[in-house]
């Protein structure tokens, strides 16, 4: 898998002819707490991008900073036997991105997106844009409508 980074992150907003500002910042942004500190917002509104493998095949949840996935949930929704979370290795294999850095835009095709309606508790929300120390602001259904991604309940209660 070719490295992606911001630059994949612009070049998917510039191919869908989207005006998104990308912000940048100093210091890492790689967890949800670091980044909610940063931008000054709440951790629910940080939009984890995980990645996590049903059966040896990749599946991306995207979450509220401030909660887990529930496995027993995604096992469910995708009828698999093993689900785990991917480690670094899978991570970067899988979509190019480094961990910290997983956008849920700019995705390699092939790979399904869930978005926990977690992320609905919010008006603004923020993913990140390639980098461990970058996010875009967006919206729950933008961002749906961005990424073709399923809106479902994984949270683990």
């Amino acid at each position: 898998m070719q490295e992606r980074g911001e630059r994949d992150v612009r070049a998917f907003f510039e191919g869908i002819g989207v005006d998104k500002e990308i912000h940048s910042f100093e210091d890492s942004t790689h967890n949800s707490a670091l980044a909610a500190s940063t931008l000054g917002v709440e951790v629910g509104q940080i939009a984890k991008t995980i990645l996590l493998l049903v059966d040896d095949s990749p599946v991306v949840v995207v979450i509220s900073g401030d909660l887990r996935v529930d496995l027993k949930k995604v096992k469910a929704k995708r009828t698999g036997r093993k689900v785990r979370l991917a480690g670094p290795e899978d991570v970067t294999a899988l979509t190019g991105f480094q961990v910290g850095a997983v956008s849920p835009v700019a995705l390699p095709g092939g790979i399904p997106i869930y978005l926990d309606l977690s992320l609905w508790r919010f008006g603004t929300i923020y993913p990140s844009a390639g980098e461990t120390n970058n996010m875009f602001r967006t919206t729950p259904a933008e961002l749906a409508a961005l990424t073709g991604g399923e809106e479902t309940d994984l949270a683990k209660q």
